[in-house]
């Protein structure tokens, strides 16, 4: 299993985007196969667009909105959980 995470525009320091990472790679870490996400901020929101491509053709998106927390590691990690329907 490889996970990939990519993390554009955020305007993240380097610790926060090492926390994100980790968060994500911690999320996946008992799926089988190859993972990539990436994160896209915008200077114009508070908005990041969230991109997961894994095994057997799974593509999800996902807005992460910052207003609402979601831009902490830890909201991050709960978020991919979810989508990838782990409690």
């Amino acid at each position: 299993m490889s996970v990939t995470v990519e993390i554009y525009s955020t305007g993240q320091l380097p610790a926060e985007r090492s926390e994100i990472i980790a968060a994500v790679e911690h999320a996946l870490a008992d799926k089988s196969g190859d993972w990539q996400v990436s994160i896209l901020g915008s200077q114009s929101s508070d908005q990041w667009e969230m991109k997961i491509l894994g095994s057997n053709q799974f593509e999800r998106s996902y807005v992460l909105e910052g207003s609402a927390g979601e831009h902490q590691p830890i909201a991050i990690a709960r978020i991919v959980s979810r989508i990838l329907g782990k409690s």
